[in-house]
């Protein structure tokens, strides 16, 4: 089959597209449909050609990415996959973005979007009469995108003799690093443009506040609560989110009763702010990334450890004003 005989490049890093996009275009997928093959990608089916198993107890070891040439060049792929594995799973952002914009450059204006609210009316439009608008523009500053990642500092003699499992158990927690650091860019952009609107929440944390924060959505739906793990805690004491059938749900089916039905999130970077974030997450903000886990493949195929940079470029902006609220208390 094709995938016995590819060439296997460092080129194919430089080509515009992600690797296994590149791959996926010398091998496409739909070429093995009924075959046993079937339902593996390129990237993959390379995996077999080249015989690495990459998990479970009888994975192998970093130095069988190195036996040939073509192989090598799988390398940055498995470092790339195993820290997005490790993004996915720490992964707190998706509860906050409606939308997520990939861009080949680093430099990007969002839109945002003005409805005309005293207009918002259920009545039917007659003819000859005012139509409700929706504004659409370019923002009037770029989104700052950030660039999180960190430095693999290894050297091949001391990791090529390590199960694959377990190294990529070390390159997930890489992954999870990079996703608090978007969680920490995502609530700082909304939280910063909410600032000067802000709720509070008078006489603490009461089921009466949360339900007048609730109210506050309206035409929006509160889809997630974010807060420091203390004010979760006291959110979640509350009696009316602790009583007998709130418990029974708990204890059968290991899923908590919270306010009106909103993911609860805790976020360390929001402790000592005595804050909560409020957001719907169908509309309340855009993720902007340029590509996907960017890792320095050169020095990764060459066994060069010492000092390769994973890393990811990402940047929020807010789309709709009222999809997302701040409450101090």
């Amino acid at each position: 089959m094709a995938y016995d005989n590819l060439k296997i490049e460092k080129e194919l890093y430089t080509s515009g597209k992600s690797f296994t996009q590149a791959l996926e275009s010398l091998d496409p997928s739909e070429n093995y449909a009924g075959t046993s093959l079937e339902g593996l990608d390129a990237y993959q089916r390379q995996l077999k050609r080249f015989d690495i198993k990459v998990s479970g107890s009888d994975s192998d070891t970093v130095s069988k990415f190195f036996q040939t040439s073509d192989s090598s060049a799988l390398f940055p792929e498995y470092v790339a996959r195993a820290v997005r594995q490790g993004l996915t799973e720490a992964d707190i952002v998706s509860q906050m973005v409606a939308a997520t914009t990939n861009i080949d450059s680093l430099d990007y204006r969002a839109v945002e979007s003005i409805i005309d609210e005293d207009t918002d009316t259920p009545e039917h439009i007659m003819e000859g009469s005012f139509i409700p608008e929706t504004t659409v523009k370019l923002k009037d500053t770029l989104t700052p995108l950030n660039k999180r990642g960190r430095m693999l500092v290894a050297s091949y003699e001391a990791v090529k003799f390590q199960k694959l499992d377990v190294f990529t158990v070390i390159l997930k927690q890489i992954g999870d690093y990079i996703a608090r650091c978007q969680t920490f860019d995502a609530i700082k952009t909304v939280c910063t443009f909410r600032q000067s609107d802000i709720h509070t929440f008078s006489g603490g944390i009461t089921y009466s506040n949360l339900v007048d924060f609730w109210n506050l959505f309206d035409p929006y739906n509160l889809t997630t609560i974010i807060t420091d793990a203390n004010t979760m805690s006291t959110i979640l004491k509350l009696s009316e989110f602790r009583d007998a059938v709130a418990g029974l749900n708990f204890h059968g089916t290991g899923s908590m009763i919270t306010p009106f039905g909103a993911n609860l999130v805790k976020a360390k970077c929001m402790a000592g702010q005595d804050l909560i974030l409020g957001l719907d997450k169908n509309y309340a903000v855009e993720k902007v990334q340029a590509g996907d886990i960017i890792t320095d493949f050169d020095k990764l195929i060459d066994r060069q450890l010492e000092r390769a940079t994973v890393s990811c470029i990402a940047g929020f902006s807010p789309i709709f004003e009222g999809a997302s609220q701040l409450a101090a208390y």
